[in-house]
């Protein structure tokens, strides 16, 4: 092989790893892209169940007791149930911060009914989702505010 030729090869050779560096890094920038945007949390819960009438749902023993039951696991859920259930955990332990304002009005709502009409409710979900009192610590000046307080 002449001199030339070998130059040829190497220059060839050089290129062709590079390219294959470059598609690397384009595949890792891609990767990373992708990690960063399924890894970070959306700035708000869904909107679509903002139109519910909570008064209603606080006025009909049937309905709210639906909702605890859906909460509890002791019944079906709605869709709207559903949702709340698979939402509340996260809610609970980032203190509401991805909720519209709708959505913290009606928490407020809820949690200053349950308390004040419906301890024993209150009780049983605050024995599901808060077994060790973690919430109940966090958010006490809170309850403690909404209490005798509908």
């Amino acid at each position: 092989m002449s001199h030339s030729n070998a130059g040829d090869f190497r220059s060839q050779r050089r290129i062709l790893q590079l390219k294959q560096i470059m598609k690397d890094i384009i595949l890792i920038s891609l990767v990373a892209i992708v990690a960063v945007a399924w890894a970070r949390p959306g700035s708000t819960y869904t909107d679509k169940w903002d139109h519910i009438n909570v008064d209603e749902i606080l006025e009909s023993k049937r309905l709210l007791r639906g909702y605890v039951d859906c909460l509890l696991d002791k019944s079906r859920c709605t869709p709207d149930g559903k949702e709340l259930k698979e939402t509340l955990p996260d809610a609970l332990e980032h203190e509401c911060s991805k909720c519209t304002e709708k959505q913290k009005t009606a928490s407020d709502k809820v949690i200053r009914h349950l308390v004040n009409k419906h301890p024993d409710y209150w009780k049983e979900l605050s024995a599901k989702y808060d077994p060790n009192n973690i919430y109940q610590e966090r958010y006490k000046d809170k309850l403690d505010e909404v209490k005798g307080k509908e």
